[in-house]
């Protein structure tokens, strides 16, 4: 599964996603595993993919026309958890101008 999360309202909604998923399998927000019981990694392959250091990054891709909603993510709490590879973003924005991005 990949899971894709697209413009302010989709990243906004990811990240919530996340912090939940984050919960769920007992990793703290550098992706370690904090966990008390092994249920939760049973199927920790599902939503993330487990780093050569031993830590999960979550299975996503991360994109926006605007690059604010992208660095908010970065700066975040769970801002480390992500493969910096998964942020996709143009270099200035459409300014909520729906032709601007179609266009450019």
């Amino acid at each position: 599964i990949v899971h894709m999360q697209a413009g302010q309202c989709g990243n906004q909604v990811g990240q919530a996603f996340w912090k939940q998923v984050v919960d769920e399998h007992g990793l703290n927000h550098k992706g370690e595993y904090e966990g008390d019981n092994d249920a939760q990694l049973e199927r920790i392959g599902v939503f993330f993919k487990e780093t050569s250091k031993g830590t999960y990054t979550p299975i996503s891709i991360n994109f926006d026309l605007e690059p604010g909603v992208i660095d908010d993510l970065k700066k975040g709490k769970l801002g480390k958890l992500y493969n910096p590879a998964s942020f996709v973003n143009a270099q200035s924005g459409a300014g909520n101008v729906w032709a601007k991005g179609h266009y450019t």
